[in-house]
């Protein structure tokens, strides 16, 4: 596969999964102690990818999730947010200054932290509790934190007693690293096809509905706009018919993520309407591209990873493609904002 170390893929993914036992001991304490509610504090892209985890707790458990901007939060707060609150506070490089600020307020309220990292010598790394560290970079971090977010829904709803497939699932998870890497290998092929259909046009439609949406949301802000300055505009496929389906005509990329959960319905019809008014409507779809044999349940949890797993060979071409490097910048960490 073009410019790609399958060992350091596979060890990182691993590292993931690896986290479980801690994080079932953390969330289960937790619990058992009298949490109240459940904040997802993430700045950023990585707060996109917990957000299907949010959304599955949100929909599968009794315990009220909220999820916030830590910037904003510090401006507003939240009579939610107290001493008897789990916050999950997600950051690859531990350091991110909206999510440091934001943990010394939760350090005086008494919240208990629980920081998912991908470095330990960092502040978010030292403010955890526990701090949960695995190592990623910028093409590894997606499935890594999808994962993690996965596992503390999980457990979540094991220690409610809301779940009765926790320990399936597990198992499952103990090969999804070399599934994710099968699936890559089985979309290399098609990754320069859809590269070109990026790089074929200066503007983008990305839609999705589901636990797919936040990946939609990902793609289209966090590589296509900051990694390749691409103007991008995502939209849930429940608002597809309520003001962007007015922006399609010839000419006009479209481009759809399907997954496999159970808002397929909402994918498939934007999938109607859209060829009938562009010639420039593509759709990507996780069920093309998982392997035989991997768990309906686990492909409807985890569709989001499968598909940043496609994405990121996808990103790989269009960079080369474009003679733009994902790690280029304009602004991002280089001037002061």
């Amino acid at each position: 596969m073009l410019n790609f170390d399958e060992a350091r893929f596979l060890t990182i993914q691993r590292g993931a999964v690896a986290l479980a036992p801690r994080i079932d001991s953390a969330i289960s304490e937790a619990v058992a102690a009298g949490a109240e509610n459940l904040f997802f504090l993430g700045t950023g892209g990585v707060a996109y990818l917990m957000e299907p985890a949010i959304q599955l707790l949100q929909r599968s458990s009794g315990l009220p999730v909220f999820r916030d901007y830590p910037a904003e939060l510090l401006a507003t707060g939240n009579r939610n947010l107290t001493a008897r609150s789990i916050v999950i506070m997600p950051s690859l490089s531990g350091s991110t200054t909206e999510s440091v600020a934001m943990l010394h307020r939760l350090q005086e309220v008494g919240a208990r932290v629980i920081t998912l990292v991908g470095h330990a010598d960092t502040p978010l790394g030292r403010g955890g509790n526990p701090a949960l560290v695995n190592f990623a970079a910028d093409d590894t971090s997606s499935e890594s934190f999808y994962i993690q977010a996965l596992l503390v829904a999980l457990s979540v709803m094991k220690a409610r007693g809301e779940i009765d497939d926790y320990a399936a699932i597990l198992t499952d998870l103990q090969t999804l690293p070399e599934t994710l890497l099968a699936t890559k290998r089985r979309f290399e092929p098609q990754a320069d096809r859809f590269a070109r259909i990026i790089a074929g046009a200066d503007y983008h439609m990305f839609t999705a509905a589901g636990n797919m949406w936040p990946a939609a949301n990902y793609y289209a802000t966090c590589i296509l706009e900051e990694m390749q300055w691409l103007r991008t505009r995502p939209v849930h496929a429940a608002d597809f018919f309520h003001g962007p389906l007015e922006l399609i005509d010839k000419g006009v990329s479209l481009i759809l993520l399907r997954g496999e959960d159970e808002a397929g319905a909402l994918a498939d019809r934007v999938a109607r309407f859209a060829p009938q008014y562009t010639d420039r409507f593509s759709i990507l779809d996780t069920a093309d591209f998982i392997p035989e044999g991997v768990s309906p349940r686990l492909r409807s949890l985890l569709a989001p990873a499968f598909m940043a797993t496609m994405l990121e060979r996808l990103s790989a071409h269009l960079e080369v493609m474009r003679d733009h490097p994902l790690v280029t910048r304009r602004y991002y960490k280089r001037v002061a904002y």
